[in-house]
């Protein structure tokens, strides 16, 4: 059965998911350099931590991106695609184009209804921006199905790549002129690190200008704790004590950069690794790796009394 000179049921041909799936990793590689851009501006650990491991595993995960796009074609793409055919038949006399970002806007209400209460503490604005990235995202593959070029994909292709390829290098663009700026830890000196330090869950580490530390319930076994445990028990998972107090000695290397900046203390009863340099100037902060530094999870020192 033909209608305005398309197959009726066109929305579910093999040919409209192999274009879905093709456009949403493409949309993935791009929203992976965005994300890339912007996360060298924002606080982080030590850069370049994991990297070799991602390239990797860069096969496994370009396949399981693929089953991904395949599985969000057939539960949001496709559907958003027959949504709109629904409505254009419904509210007009022919299947216009801007059905599909209509429909697209509400499947993505759907899905954000759906996963913004999983997200916690998430504002409204996010969830706003969640919404308008998903409805973009859903209505691009569903638009170009549409495209009655027999030869649609390598087009797609060539500016998807394009993109993609312009995006990094505006962005490394940026980066390098400033006008995106790259977080970098603040240049500290040993006079900034003289005060009171808190995990703000109980421990304090209090350094003084001669040299000298002292710390009161600071967990020194990382390597095995949780940080979704209750921090504020001292005891662990297995009913052992992990915090440790005492007093000791401390020294600040400034390193060859403020990435390489370290803070080593010296406590008989404590079994410290050096901690890292973080934060702000402003909100500066001292830090080690919980277990494999991969996982980015951090136990985290603030000052508490607004400095020396």
């Amino acid at each position: 059965m033909e209608k305005s000179g398309r197959p009726e049921k066109e929305w579910l041909s093999g040919r409209s998911v192999q274009l879905s799936i093709l456009v949403l990793l493409l949309e993935a590689m791009l929203a992976y350099v965005v994300s890339l851009v912007y996360g060298v501006t924002q606080e982080s650990p030590n850069a370049g931590v994991g990297s070799g491991m991602f390239i990797f595993f860069l096969p496994v995960l370009a396949v399981f991106a693929g089953g991904i796009a395949g599985a969000l074609t057939v539960g949001l793409v496709l559907p958003t695609a027959w949504l709109s055919e629904v409505l254009g038949r419904r509210f007009g006399s022919r299947e216009a184009w801007w059905w599909v970002p209509v429909a697209a806007g509400a499947v993505s209400l759907v899905v954000v209804t759906v996963v913004a209460p999983l997200a916690g503490g998430a504002g409204a604005g996010v969830v706003a921006l969640g919404w308008f990235l998903t409805t973009a995202a859903l209505t691009v593959p569903a638009l170009l199905r549409r495209s009655r070029r027999e030869r649609i994909f390598k087009p797609v292709i060539l500016w998807g790549v394009a993109a993609v390829v312009l995006t990094a290098v505006l962005g490394g663009v940026g980066l390098a002129t400033g006008v995106l700026k790259e977080y970098r830890p603040p240049a500290l000196t040993s006079a900034d690190i003289v005060g009171r330090w808190s995990d703000g869950q109980g421990g304090t580490v209090t350094f003084t200008a001669d040299g000298r530390v002292t710390a009161v319930d600071v967990d020194d076994d990382l390597d095995g704790w949780d940080p979704e445990d209750d921090a504020t028990d001292p005891d662990g998972p297995e009913g052992a004590d992990t915090r440790c107090s005492g007093q000791g000695t401390w020294t600040y290397e400034p390193g060859g950069g403020t990435w390489s900046q370290e803070v080593d203390l010296t406590i008989d009863s404590c079994g410290f690794d050096v901690w890292n340099v973080g934060g702000t100037a402003s909100r500066p902060t001292l830090y080690q790796y919980i277990g494999d530094p991969d996982s980015w999870d951090l136990y985290v020192l603030r000052r508490t009394d607004g400095g020396p």
